[in-house]
């Protein structure tokens, strides 16, 4: 977990972000806040013209500013490219992870098939079964639980009751959040209209596995289930929100973001670099293609092209549901002018017939 921020002189921070440094390089910063919140001897960030008035007012002793940011008294100024990502990166400097000493805590559960490797951490409660692997420097937090042959690469953190069931693949360099769900059985049934005791739902098995590649990030109560057969795969640096639904038999590109409670259902295929905004569903059997956009609370019931941004249930090209959206909020005038034209009309059918 994050550390207690650490003192840094400034010069140093600009250096580490590459960023060109407008004030004192000897000022020594110990954290970061917002515009509104930092006090002196703390850094913000300014990106958006919006927040214009909080950065003329900030109390910060030094604000993360774009390279045309004009210098401002009494505040120092790192002028770089993108100030959000050398805030995110100033985050990771000042606030280092902590990592648990290596080895395995008395309390665990760690199969002697197993293989461990020595510069990992087995918490507290941690289970660790029967043919499976744990690469080095990993962390498993209290409550994980590997399962039969399953294999977790390098430098990963499985965070309290992170579970990654039989036989699934994790990479290196993996996060997944607390209670998140590794190849949990995909939802399959075949109905039976003849089952022994009446109509049932036969249940499919699930046979295959969840693989997921390196850099990725699995949030909170996030599911991805195994395939029935062959792999469910989450592609390299993609990012998974909190309470994400991944079904059995989908595969994600790399470096895509899905954001909170959106779901795609079983054997859709989610390209390279596309963002699902919260509450998406994304039907089965479908394609989202690269760099596609989706905007919140938006069904996608058919194939996105590589590239389109999407809104809208059903889904349908963004500058199409803004004017479907605007339009929406005139319906009742609307609606008030046509029955008062169909009433204009039928008086002058009056008068034309008399």
């Amino acid at each position: 977990m994050p550390s207690a921020p650490s003192a840094h002189r400034l010069g140093d921070i600009a250096a580490h972000v590459r960023g060109e440094l407008l004030g004192d390089p000897g000022l020594l910063v110990h954290g970061l806040n917002g515009l509104e919140e930092a006090a002196p001897g703390e850094v913000s960030f300014y990106g958006n013209p919006r927040y214009r008035k909080q950065f003329e007012a900030t109390r910060a002793s030094a604000v993360l500013v774009g390279m045309d940011t004009q210098a401002r008294d009494g505040v120092a100024l790192v002028r770089v490219h993108n100030p959000h990502l050398a805030y995110a990166k100033l985050l990771a400097l000042l606030h280092p992870v902590a990592r648990p000493q290596a080895g395995i805590h008395p309390s665990a559960h760690v199969h002697p098939e197993a293989t461990v490797h020595p510069e990992a951490s087995v918490r507290a409660g941690a289970v660790v079964e029967r043919g499976a692997q744990v690469g080095a420097r990993t962390v498993l937090h209290p409550g994980a639980y590997v399962g039969e042959d399953a294999r977790v690469g390098d430098d990963c953190v499985l965070y309290p009751h992170a579970t990654v069931r039989e036989r699934c693949v994790v990479g290196s360099r993996v996060i997944l959040h607390a209670s998140s769900v590794v190849g949990a059985d995909g939802f399959g049934f075949a109905f039976n209209a003849e089952g022994d005791a009446g109509p049932e739902h036969f249940k499919i098995p699930q046979v295959g596995i969840v693989r997921i590649e390196d850099d990725v990030e699995v949030g909170a109560c996030t599911c991805i289930d195994r395939a029935t057969v062959g792999e469910t795969v989450v592609g390299r640096g993609t990012k998974l929100d909190n309470l994400v639904q991944i079904a059995h038999n989908v595969r994600v590109g790399p470096l895509s973001l899905i954001c909170a409670q959106a779901g795609v259902s079983g054997s859709a295929e989610v390209g390279t670099g596309v963002v699902l905004a919260g509450q998406v569903g994304v039907v089965g059997h479908i394609r989202v293609g690269d760099l596609a956009k989706v905007g919140a609370q938006s069904g996608v019931a058919h194939d996105v092209p590589d590239g389109q941004v999407v809104s809208g249930s059903p889904a349908i090209p963004h500058r199409d549901w803004l004017r479907a959206s605007a339009a929406s909020g005139q319906l009742a005038d609307l609606l008030k002018e046509v029955r008062a034209l169909r009433r204009r009309v039928e008086m002058l059918e009056k008068e034309k017939g008399g």
